[in-house]
């Protein structure tokens, strides 16, 4: 399809779906808004956030990509048009399977019979950017193979530069879109789509995770086949469980709920806390259940494309937040964020501190039970934007892996406490990262570096005396400087002001010497030194005005 002809397919689905009342919404009633011929069409029955699901569905796999990418910013979106992205399916119909071994043999350099000791040309599985094909490798083992899809990169640049224009342009209809800052949406989307285009680093991913997680009871990640992973092409080990949506399945087979549900959130923290290396795309659709021992249940993760990583010090703030939550320390909460940079120092503590204890005092008045995690999350976010936050991609993230892990574990055991299950990790996980033992083991780690570094110890502290005395007279040389220039600049400043008093006071007595002989000029010729002085007295005031 031609550029032109996919923006008409654009301007067909605002028109099929009534997107301009979604715009409308955000942008406010416009006079393009009232005199749009599209108000002449019946009120569509659906919902803000419904339609604009199905208009996204239409335009196809790059814009279903974008709408699930935006459901994640619940600390952006209304809350209807969340719910309704998160909906958004990311299955079409396969591409022709001579194609897709067309591009595994030209991949890895090798005719599909020699590569494999079997392979399905059906493909089990297709998405938007890549589909799946079933296979058994030489020594019989398993395998899944993952393959891009042919000029899907094409694609995608044509339709982000589209993406960029309709962003722009919302941004210049709406101040809600500015706010929601669109255009930096869409650059989000833009790497977070290239990433995955990237299967070595799906690859990578994956074995990252498996590696993190060998021989632990919570999560299984497949085997990555390296000689047989490209750029665009993914061999994993095939997994035979059941996926975490059937959970009549899951039930009928006498699996543990309780269990299950409280080691998914044991998983999510693992990963976010011990390991600092989270799958960041926990859908039920990339995760599985083992449950070969049904009283002892575990996860199995797919599709590692999108991992997320926090930095040291959002681990501890966040940590710390948790904790301080747990206590109902509203003023520990508000300082945090001040002191971890997630809102400006600037920020009045206790007028933040004024705004999360409204937030969060209703939520104690319910069992903790009752009260989503992941959810709390987007309250404090959505709050603390209010005190110029800005929320970085990696909390974004943490907050849609949240989400899902809630969602998924309260599916499975409606009675699933979070919190209570977290609170116990959380406070072994403060204790092993500051506490007396982490100290000690932080000393036994760097006693080489210390008993190197201790015979120089006199002597750096004496350097540092001495550089602390140079540093102080640093100072008093610059603040002399400093008195220097402001005296400087204060004398200017006065002489200036003199010499616009006295030009005012010139050019004052150059019109009175000018006014007479200008009055008289006519009939008596005028006195010319009168004339003259006033005009030099006028001209001499003027410059002292001038340079003043």
């Amino acid at each position: 399809m031609t550029r032109l002809g996919r923006v008409a397919k654009i301007l067909f689905t605002v028109a099929r779906y009534r997107l301009d009342r979604n715009i409308g919404r955000f942008a406010g009633h416009h006079w393009w808004y009232r005199f749009s011929p599209l108000r002449l069409l019946p009120a569509p029955k659906q919902t803000d956030g419904a339609r604009l699901r199905e208009a996204l569905e239409n335009l196809g796999p790059v814009f279903i990509k974008f709408g699930q990418i935006l459901s994640t910013r619940r600390d952006l979106l209304p809350a209807d048009y969340a719910d309704e992205l998160a909906k958004l399916q990311d299955q079409v119909p396969p591409f022709p399977s001579n194609i897709a071994i067309a591009r595994i043999e030209a991949s890895l350099s090798g005719k599909i019979e020699t590569l494999f000791a079997s392979f399905e040309y059906t493909p089990i599985a297709s998405a938007s950017l890549a589909q799946v094909h079933a296979a058994t490798t030489e020594a019989g083992d398993e395998v899944v193979v993952k393959v891009i899809r042919p000029n899907i990169d094409r694609v995608i640049r044509k339709d982000l530069a589209l993406l960029y224009t309709m962003a722009a342009l919302l941004e210049r209809l709406s101040r809600e879109a500015r706010r929601l800052k669109l255009r930096a949406v869409v650059r989000d989307y833009e790497h977070t789509i290239f990433d995955e285009l990237n299967l070595l680093k799906e690859a990578a991913n994956t074995a990252t995770l498996r590696r993190n997680f060998t021989g632990s009871p919570l999560l299984y990640a497949p085997k990555v086949y390296w000689e047989r992973c490209t750029e665009s092409v993914l061999v994993l080990e095939r997994i035979h469980a059941v996926p975490i949506s059937d959970v009549a399945a899951i039930k009928a087979a006498g699996t543990n709920m309780r269990k299950l549900a409280e080691r998914g959130v044991e998983t999510f923290l693992t990963q976010v806390f011990t390991h600092n290396f989270f799958h960041a795309d926990m859908h039920p659709g990339n995760i599985f259940v083992d449950i070969r021992d049904p009283e002892n249940p575990s996860y199995v993760a797919i599709d590692c494309a999108i991992i997320g990583t926090l930095t040291a010090e959002d681990q501890t703030y966040l940590a710390r937040n948790i904790v301080a939550f747990y206590k109902g320390d509203f003023g520990r909460i508000a300082r945090l964020h001040i002191e971890s940079g997630w809102i400006p120092a600037h920020t009045d503590a206790k007028e933040f501190e004024a705004v999360i204890r409204q937030l969060c005092e209703p939520l104690f008045e319910r069992p903790l039970q009752d009260i989503s995690f992941g959810h709390f999350l987007v309250a404090l976010f959505q709050t603390a934007r209010r005190f110029e936050m800005e929320v970085q991609p990696q909390l974004v993230l943490l907050q849609k892996t949240l989400l899902n892990i809630e969602g998924v574990g309260r599916q499975l055991y409606p009675q699933l406490d979070l919190w209570s299950t977290a609170k116990p990790f959380m406070e072994k996980w403060m204790r092993e990262r500051y506490g007396a033992k982490a100290f000690l083991k932080a000393m036994i780690d760097h006693a080489p570096t210390l008993a190197t570094e201790l015979p120089r110890l006199p002597e750096a502290l004496s350097s540092a005396i001495f550089k602390l005395g140079e540093l102080d007279r640093l100072a008093a040389a610059q603040r002399a400087a400093m008195d220097r220039l402001t005296n400087a600049v204060n004398g200017q400043t006065r002489r200036a002001r003199w010499r616009r008093a006295a030009g005012a006071a010139l050019i004052v007595a150059g019109l009175g010497f000018l006014w007479q002989p200008l009055a008289g000029i006519v009939a008596a010729g005028g006195d010319s030194l009168s004339i003259t002085a006033g005009a030099v007295a006028a001209l001499a005031g003027s410059l002292l005005v001038v340079r003043g």
